[in-house]
């Protein structure tokens, strides 16, 4: 590789220079808190006590991988917000943060000394990203992912939801949520306030449902032949064929004639294609997506 295309490929580091103090539990804050370190921000993580010197984050209770993995390098202090020394603690840290992150209850924050308003006559030049479950009055209902995701259309049978997608898709938002904040400070010298509401993330991955894509007469919904998971021999396969090169590339492969787009909603040829994949091994599926050009991916059962 050249010394050219190495330094293309780099890493960007718009955040260096960034001091982010997070008091956010669970896993939206912290999944941001990775994120935005890996932007180049120096990160510091505020814990309540914990049982038996264990994690004052419940994630860190019940998930130690997951916590370790997103507090990689991220310095973490055991502060109890409760006490004059905790607070002591905290204001100390407040006085060199350039963001807030925070995951509590509107009404847990002004309790604390901690709302929007103390904190922006204490520390003008402080931005605060605030993630709520839902947003403005709504922010004190008890919630997690499944209720945003159910709440947002998006929770379709009995089966959880394969990830936490609220939560996740609320991380990228406080991250992009911490991002405009810097730019706001940095253009008007000022902090500013950023409400992150993991329903509203709930809400936006579900757009496309709402659209229609997703829906079972939706083109990705399962209506399109080459946009579905069929069984195969030995396991599944997930074929993504939606464009109509890729489409013309499975139904050859088929035996299906192919007369334009309307060919992949015919009956007959999710029919058609089901029985030739049913027929074919993994191994085979595999060296098939190489040789036409098929975008798939073989599971196991």
């Amino acid at each position: 590789m050249s010394t050219s295309s190495a330094a293309t490929h780099k890493p960007l580091k718009p955040l260096r220079g960034v001091r982010i103090l997070s008091l956010a539990l669970n896993l939206p804050g912290p999944a941001a808190l990775m994120r935005l370190q890996a932007m180049g921000a120096t990160c510091l993580k505020a814990e309540p006590p914990g049982p038996k010197g264990a994690s004052g984050d419940p994630m860190g209770q019940y998930n130690p991988t997951a916590y370790a993995t997103m507090h990689g390098g991220i310095k973490v202090l055991t502060i109890d917000l409760k006490t004059d020394k905790g607070q002591q603690r905290l204001h100390k840290a407040l006085a060199r943060t350039d963001v807030l992150l925070t995951s509590f209850r509107p009404s847990a924050l002004l309790k604390l000394g901690l709302g929007w308003k103390a904190l922006h006559k204490a520390y003008p030049a402080l931005s605060v990203v605030a993630i709520v479950g839902a947003p403005g009055a709504r922010a004190e209902e008890p919630g997690h992912d499944l209720t945003y995701l159910a709440d947002a259309g998006l929770v379709t049978g009995l089966d959880l939801p394969a990830t936490l997608f609220a939560d996740m898709g609320g991380a990228l938002m406080a991250s992009e949520a911490t991002l405009k904040a810097v730019l706001a400070q940095k253009a008007g010298g000022k902090g500013v306030f950023q409400e992150v509401a993991l329903s509203d993330a709930a809400a936006w991955l579900a757009l496309p449902r709402h659209w229609g894509l997703t829906q079972p007469k939706g083109a990705v919904g399962g209506a399109h032949a080459g946009y579905r998971v069929y069984p195969c021999k030995d396991g599944r396969v997930a074929v993504a064929a939606l464009e109509p090169h890729f489409a013309a590339s499975l139904c050859a492969a088929a035996g299906v004639t192919m007369d334009g787009m309307a060919t992949l909603f015919l009956p007959t040829t999710h029919k058609a294609i089901a029985a030739f994949l049913a027929s074919q091994t993994r191994k085979q599926l595999d060296a098939l997506a190489t040789a036409r050009d098929i975008p798939l991916h073989t599971l196991g059962t």
